[in-house]
């Protein structure tokens, strides 16, 4: 039972295709359940990738008209929701504006203007030691993870993008961030984006997705479509990489309740 729940819609300036044409790939595919989960509204408009600060009732007219056309295929309602610290109150907010399957939690900015995944900031690499960025990007994230807001978390390492990472053993900028997520128990993506990205690895690394299993923390697969070709991206490979570190089910979410099932 395979199902994608990180896809993005038009709204977020950088995804192409109607929630119909992802859900035709997703059946094409053999998925059993698609999620839509586009980037979250803030209370304004500091980015480009994002719906606008009023533009949440038109997502939820979107999904709904989607669920209208599809009453037979499963179809959950999801928001990805950037952590920024200050802003904890404003998701709690969001939280309760509609009747969401999960909140996806990511983070993305290292610093005010500083989404660390934006081409357009590669500059600023060469202006601050990669084990900085690597240890900010580690703090922000068990930040995420200790917040508690969110129902699974996206691209843990989604820092490496560019293929910029410290020399020698990882190990060490990713112990607070399994121990956070170990002690709450919180699934985390294992995410067939970073393939299409320029490190053209799957998010996160084999090591971290070792040291989550050790740690009990559940996963699942999610391929971040911003095409509706994306759909169930290399899921192949992502499910081999998962049954290899040794884990047996998926989590499935609905009404922000976890269910485990058998992979």
């Amino acid at each position: 039972m395979l199902f994608d729940y990180h896809l993005h819609t038009p709204l977020c300036h950088h995804a192409t295709g109607e929630p119909r044409d992802y859900v035709l790939q997703a059946q094409a595919k053999g998925l059993s359940e698609i999620g839509f989960s586009d980037h979250n509204p803030m209370p304004t408009q500091f980015d480009e990738w994002r719906m606008g600060p009023d533009e949440l009732p038109t997502y939820l007219a979107m999904i709904e008209k989607v669920r209208r056309e599809f009453p037979d295929y499963s179809i959950q309602l999801g928001l990805e929701c950037d952590f920024i610290p200050g802003f904890e109150d404003h998701i709690r907010h969001q939280s309760r504006q509609a009747e969401w399957d999960y909140l996806i939690g990511s983070v993305h900015y290292i610093a005010p203007g500083w989404d660390v995944d934006n081409p357009i900031h590669m500059g600023k690499w060469s202006e601050h030691p990669v084990e900085e960025v690597w240890k900010l990007y580690f703090k922000a994230y068990t930040q995420m993870v200790t917040s508690g807001l969110f129902d699974f978390l996206a691209h843990v390492d989604l820092v490496k993008k560019f293929g910029h990472r410290p020399s020698g053993d990882l190990a060490p900028y990713y112990t607070e961030t399994i121990q956070a997520l170990a002690d709450l128990k919180i699934p985390i993506e294992v995410s067939t984006a970073g393939l299409r990205k320029e490190v053209r690895e799957i998010y996160p690394s084999k090591q971290f997705l070792d040291l989550a299993f050790k740690n009990g923390i559940p996963v699942l697969i999610n391929s971040d479509s911003h095409k509706p070709e994306e759909v169930g991206f290399a899921f192949g490979q992502a499910l081999a990489l998962v049954k290899e570190v040794g884990y047996t089910t998926l989590t499935r979410f609905h009404r922000r309740k976890a269910i485990q099932v058998p992979i």
